[in-house]
């Protein structure tokens, strides 16, 4: 099982660890670190909880937490704090400015009612992947995943994709800043066997990862390009291993992963 205990948000490990100045404004980046510390294991929180979760003394925890209550952010319920739907506002205002949004949702719809398999689409933030679109069926993992779900790269096929679509030395310093502690049995966490993998992944346009991010899962990835052939995001299909074998995933499944990416590809080209 992955990641149940919430990890805490700390301000001051922001990208580079910036300090305070012209092209950094630490009281904002504060107020971002109290919005990433609700997540759906912590959805109500009261004063001293975001401060232990972000690092933030009692004072400057209240200050944000009543200004963000004030725009309409946060509610306060008694003595415990949540998130509005207003916050979706934020992500809304991403997926509407990304071609993939309208472009690749109705293909992976296609694609989901064709195979009866979870499809998404992530896209690489640091050492994570982060679900930027998803189209789920039964459910088959034990954790929630949906819209903004962040999950290592180095153990998911998306991951796998969007690594191996980076240049070698940007690769090599997202794998040495990720944490390749194995999350199951079949994990293959070795750096040198890691490398060879993602070389691989490269080569052959896609990635097969089996039970190495949970036990019972497999998944299977493609890139999705732009019109230089940058790869910018990546498209999976998951499914139960016991229900159906990695052999029958690279039979049946991955061609029509690739023919659905393929046409997401040729949309965005075009629209580009």
């Amino acid at each position: 099982m992955i990641g149940k205990t919430p990890v805490p948000v700390n301000p001051a490990r922001e990208r580079d660890n910036p300090a305070p100045g012209d092209g950094y404004v630490q009281s904002f980046a504060r107020g971002l670190a109290v919005f990433r510390a609700f997540s759906s294991a912590a959805p109500a929180q009261t004063l001293s909880e975001v401060a232990e979760r972000t690092g933030l003394d009692r004072a400057g925890a209240r200050r944000i937490l009543l200004t963000l209550e004030k725009l309409g952010y946060v509610r306060q319920d008694g003595r415990s704090f949540r998130l509005t739907a207003r916050v979706l506002d934020l992500g809304y205002a991403y997926l509407s400015s990304t071609p993939l949004w309208n472009l690749a949702e109705p293909i992976m719809e296609q694609l989901v009612a064709e195979v009866h398999e979870s499809c998404s689409v992530s896209v690489l933030e640091g050492t994570e992947i982060v679900y930027i679109l998803r189209v789920p069926t039964t459910k088959i993992m034990t954790i929630s995943l949906g819209i903004g779900s962040r999950l290592p790269a180095w153990c998911t096929s998306m991951g796998r994709v969007l690594l191996a679509g980076l240049p070698p030395e940007e690769r090599a310093a997202v794998l040495a800043a990720s944490d390749l502690t194995p999350r199951t049995r079949h994990a293959k966490a070795a750096p040198r066997s890691l490398a060879r993998t993602l070389d691989t992944v490269g080569a052959q346009g896609f990635a097969l990862v089996d039970q190495e991010l949970e036990e019972g899962l497999v998944s299977v990835a493609v890139p999705l390009v732009d019109r230089t052939g940058s790869v910018i995001a990546a498209m999976n299909l998951s499914v139960n291993a016991a229900r159906m074998p990695v052999a029958r995933v690279r039979r049946t499944l991955l061609p029509r992963l690739k023919a659905a990416a393929e046409r997401i590809n040729r949309a965005l080209q075009m629209r580009a």
